[in-house]
């Protein structure tokens, strides 16, 4: 790890996982460096060497003096970061700012923003420094409190991401690969939901809790987002069949599954989601979190994202 005069506000500290998607990060890294040395953009840098070493690294960044942080790779990548700058006490997290640099296997933070995943033209939106403040979801599950910037789920959801670390050789296939894998496998539960002052009961593949627009490689679960309104987009998919999920792939990468007889969505501000007799899998920004039961909440504006 480097370190730079962090009385600059404009430097920025980059966390790179050499170990996203599959590029070669090496070449990949080399390109980056240039390109903010074209821009004339002051950072310093660490790699990850272990699973959730971002949440150390950016806390320890934030510690020296840095509020501007770099996020190269995937969404995992930006999830650890994200749950770094949430748990740490050094400042607000509202005064912190993440730019990130894609180059995981979905990436699907970025799509909501159009950021796209050409390095030149990230350097460049990165260069501009346009930023949103955006909400970031809680989500808390036994004793455990885990923080998202795009799409958490239970049920179905989660099942599926618990297949996909075998899978990602494949790319971005990999999700609809275990999509398939798990309607052959996943067994659909009762689901006890609390939202909005009603109890809802109803057997169920999956619920959805979204900030941000897209999950699952491209898929769309919520409508209407708004990053900054201080609201979940909560989708629940009812009794989906396999024959459900295979007549309407395409809506569920246009959006419109929103629209189906056996799908419902919701705004809140809080969601709790409770089953009886299974302990169904929890999944937040596509990594696994665990089994059981989850509540969920929003803390609006929490960090700043450069954005287009």
């Amino acid at each position: 790890m480097s370190y730079i005069d962090t009385t600059n506000t404009n430097s920025w500290f980059i966390i790179a996982n050499p170990t996203s998607g599959n590029r070669n990060f090496s070449k990949l890294w080399k390109e980056i460096q240039q390109l903010l040395k074209n821009k004339n953009l002051d950072y310093s840098f660490a790699f990850t060497q272990f699973s959730k070493h971002e949440i150390t690294l950016v806390q320890n960044a934030i510690k020296i003096g840095f509020r501007n942080i770099i996020s190269v790779g995937g969404d995992g990548t930006l999830h650890h970061v994200v749950n770094g700058i949430m748990t740490q006490r050094y400042v607000k997290t509202s005064d912190i700012t993440i730019s990130v640099i894609p180059l995981g296997t979905g990436n699907d933070w970025i799509k909501t923003y159009n950021i796209p995943t050409n390095i030149k033209e990230v350097i460049e939106i990165i260069y501009k420094k346009n930023i949103i403040a955006q909400d970031i979801g809680v989500l808390k599950s036994l004793n455990t409190v885990t923080y998202f910037n795009n799409v958490a789920g239970i049920g179905y959801d989660g099942y599926v991401v618990s297949k996909l670390e075998s899978l990602k050789k494949f790319g971005s296939i990999s999700y609809l690969i275990a999509g398939f894998y798990g309607m052959l496998f996943y067994k659909k539960s009762n689901f006890k939901i609390k939202i909005n002052n009603k109890v809802i009961e109803t057997n169920c593949l999956m619920a959805v809790f979204g900030i941000c627009k897209y999950s699952g490689g491209g898929m769309q679960f919520t409508e209407k987002i708004n990053t900054s309104s201080g609201l979940l987009n909560v989708t629940i998919v009812k009794n989906f069949t396999l024959l459900d999920l295979i007549i309407n792939l395409p809506k569920l990468y246009s959006g419109e599954i929103v629209n189906h007889k056996k799908v419902v969505t919701y705004k809140t501000k809080e969601i709790e989601v409770s089953l009886k007799k299974t302990k169904p899998f929890i999944q937040a920004d596509g990594e696994l979190i665990g089994v059981g039961n989850v509540s969920v909440t929003i803390i609006e504006k929490a960090i700043q994202f450069v954005i287009c």
